[in-house]
C-alpha cells in the first residue's frame, strides 16, 4: 500500500474513526512514532486498524540528530520495532537537536552549519538508517534568529548531507516561508534551489505572528496553510513534479472535514501539474 504522489494528513486521536472510515482515494496518514512506542493499548490498536486500510509514514520528533551526542540507542531500537511492525512507506526526522546529557527539551533547536556539525549529523543519520535498514528523509528547520559561524548555506548543507549518507529530503514549505521571513532571505530562491531528485516528501502547515505584534513568524501548525505557502508549494510542484504531501496540524485542531479540504487542495494542485498544461520540469 505505497501511495504515489498523493496528499495525506497527520493522524490525530480525535480523528481516528473518520480516518478509518474515509473512502478518499490516495489518502495516507502520518504518525509521530514517539506516540506509539509502547507495548500495547488503544493507540497501537487504532494504528493497526488504520494501517490495514491506509499507507502510513512515521515522522520522528525526538532523535535529536543535530546533537553532539549519538542518538539514544533505546529510542532507535523502539523506532526500529515500530517500523518493522507497521512498514511505513516513509520515515523522516528533523535537522535539529532537542536533548543533551539526558535532558530533553520540547523544541527543535538550531545549530551552526559547520563542517564539524555536518560530520556529526551525517554520522547520526547513518546510525538511524543502519538501525532501520532503510533510507530516511531529513526535514529542513524553521528558524527564528540568525546564528553566527555557518560554513554552509542551508540548501548546500542539506545537499551535502544527502550525498554523504544517501538520505533524502522532506521539504517543509512552511518552514521555508517562516525562516525566510524571520532571517530576511528569498523563500522563492530557496524553493528554486532545492534539487528535486532529493525531495521524497513535502510538508504544508500554518504559521502565526509571534505575540506582541512583532514581525516574527512562528511555525505553530495551528492555522490553515497560508496563501503565500500555497503559492510556494505550487511553484515547487511545477519545477519538480508531484511528491507525497502532508497537511500538518498540531494545535487548534479543526474537524476532519476541514483538514480534508486542505488535503484535497494539495491533491488538485498535483493533478494540475500532471496534466499537459502543468508543464512539469524535473530538476
Amino acid at each position: 500500500m505505497n501511495p504515489q504522489a498523493t496528499a495525506g494528513l497527520g493522524l490525530k486521536p480525535q480523528h481516528y474513526p473518520e480516518a478509518l472510515a474515509s473512502e478518499a482515494a490516495g489518502l495516507w496518514v502520518e504518525a509521530h512514532p514517539e506516540n506509539y512506542m509502547c507495548a500495547g493499548g488503544p493507540r497501537l490498536a487504532w494504528l493497526e486498524a488504520i494501517r490495514e486500510r491506509r499507507p502510513i509514514s512515521l515522522h520522528g520528533v525526538g532523535l535529536s540528530l543535530a546533537s553532539d551526542e549519538d542518538p539514544d540507542p533505546s529510542h532507535l531500537a523502539a523506532l526500529g520495532r515500530l517500523a518493522d511492525r507497521f512498514q511505513p512507506f516513509l520515515v523522516s526526522e528533523h535537522l535539529a537537536w532537542s536533548q543533551r546529557g539526558g535532558v530533553y527539551r520540547p523544541d527543535l533547536l538550531p545549530f551552526p552549519r559547520t563542517r564539524a556539525a555536518l560530520d556529526r549529523i551525517a554520522a547520526n543519520v547513518g546510525r538511524m538508517q543502519d538501525a532501520l535498514g532503510r533510507q530516511v528523509l531529513i526535514e529542513n528547520p524553521a528558524l527564528y534568529l540568525p546564528l553566527e559561524g555557518h560554513d554552509f548555506g542551508e540548501v548546500d548543507f542539506l545537499r551535502e548531507l544527502t550525498r554523504r549518507t544517501g538520505c533524502g529530503l522532506l521539504l517543509d514549505v512552511n518552514n521555508v516561508y517562516v525562516s525566510a521571513n524571520n532571517l530576511g532571505f528569498s523563500a522563492e530562491s530557496y524553493i528554486d534551489s532545492v534539487p528535486g531528485a532529493l525531495v521524497g516528501e513535502v510538508h504544508l502547515a500554518g504559521h502565526a505572528p509571534d505575540d506582541g505584534g512583532s514581525s516574527l513568524l512562528i511555525d505553530t501548525h495551528g492555522r490553515p496553510v497560508a496563501p503565500a505557502v500555497w503559492a510556494l508549494y505550487e511553484r515547487l510542484l511545477r519545477r519538480i513534479g508531484p511528491r507525497p504531501t502532508l497537511i500538518e496540524r498540531d494545535d487548534d485542531i479543526p474537524g476532519f472535514a476541514d483538514l480534508m479540504s486542505e488535503r484535497d487542495r494539495a491533491d488538485r494542485l498535483m493533478a494540475d501539474v500532471r496534466s499537459p498544461k502543468g508543464q512539469t520540469v524535473h530538476a
